[in-house]
C-alpha cells in the first residue's frame, strides 16, 4: 500500500490519537526522508495540531513571523539513526535533555544560548510551545530496518520524573540559557528513577545487557524496564521498512 493511500485510511478509520501521530510521523515523514538517502539526521522535530511536521528551527522561525502559536504545538518529537541495541527497548534512555526540552517548551519558554560551541551553536531546543501534549521518540535501526516509536504524556512524565520541581527556580522566566537547561537535564538524571539507578547507570546495565549478552544482570534490567514502563508509559510501535507494515 502506497504511503499517501495509508495516510488516507489514517484519516477515515477512527482509532487511538497515538497511534494518528506515529502513523503521519513515521509513513508521511520519515518513511520519505529515509526512501531519499537511507538515512535520518539528529533532529528535533514539533508537529502540529493540524498535523504538519516542522524541524525545531523551522518551528521557531514560523512563531517569530506569528504564521503559527506556541498553543498549535502538538507533539515534540526527537528522531535519529541508531545502532544500539538497548535504544531498541528502552528508547527514552538514549537521550536525557529531551525531556527538559519539551517540557521547558511547553511552559512557554524559550533558549538563549549563553555560549556558542562549533557547529550546535544555532540549536536552541526550548521553543514557545504551550500547546504540547506528547513526547515521541523515533529511532531509525538501519541494521534491522526497523523505525520504533515510543509516544508518552509530557504531564504524565513530568510528574512521574519529578520535572515541576526541578525546574522550579525557572518559572516566571520567558527565557531559559543553555547553562539552565544543562543543569536540569543534570538533576534529572542523577535521580534513581530506575530502580534504584539513574539515567546513565540504566542505560549503561541496558546496554551490557542487550549488547554485550551479560546475562547476569536479567534481574536488573526487568526491573529498570518495570520502573521505566511505570514513568512513561509508552505507547510503542515497531514499523518495519521492508513489509512496510506495523508490527508487534
Amino acid at each position: 500500500m502506497k504511503v499517501d493511500e495509508l495516510l488516507k485510511r489514517l484519516e477515515n478509520i477512527k482509532i487511538d490519537e497515538r497511534h494518528e501521530i506515529i502513523g503521519y510521523l513515521v509513513i508521511g515523514y520519515l518513511v520519505r526522508k529515509i526512501s531519499v538517502n537511507d538515512s535520518l539526521r539528529v533532529h528535533y522535530y514539533i508537529m502540529t495540531k493540524d498535523k504538519k511536521i516542522y524541524d525545531i528551527q523551522s518551528y521557531r522561525e514560523l512563531l517569530k513571523s506569528n504564521k503559527i502559536s506556541p498553543n498549535d504545538a502538538y507533539v515534540y518529537a526527537f528522531v535519529r539513526n541508531i545502532y544500539n541495541p538497548a535504544s531498541y527497548y528502552l528508547p527514552f534512555l538514549v537521550n536525557i535533555y529531551l525531556l527538559p526540552y519539551v517540557y521547558l517548551s511547553k511552559l512557554g519558554l524559550e533558549e538563549h544560548l549563553h555560549r556558542v560551541i562549533g557547529l550546535e551553536g544555532n540549536l536552541q531546543h526550548v521553543v514557545p510551545a504551550t500547546g504540547l501534549k506528547y513526547v515521541v521518540t523515533a529511532y531509525h535501526f538501519p541494521d534491522l530496518n526497523h523505525i520504533v516509536v515510543e509516544v508518552a504524556d509530557i504531564d504524565t512524565v513530568a510528574i512521574n520524573t519529578n520535572l515541576p520541581t526541578l525546574i522550579h527556580g525557572v518559572l516566571g522566566t520567558r527565557y531559559i540559557d543553555n547553562h539552565k537547561v544543562d543543569q536540569i537535564g543534570s538533576q534529572l538524571n542523577s535521580q534513581k528513577l530506575f530502580s534504584g539507578y539513574d539515567f546513565n547507570d540504566a542505560w549503561s546495565i541496558s546496554n551490557r545487557y542487550y549488547e554485550d549478552h551479560d546475562t547476569s544482570l536479567t534481574k536488573e534490567v526487568e526491573a529498570i524496564k518495570d520502573a521505566y514502563n511505570r514513568i512513561f508509559q509508552p505507547y510503542r510501535v515497531v514499523y518495519d521498512l521492508k513489509t512496510k507494515q506495523f508490527v508487534v
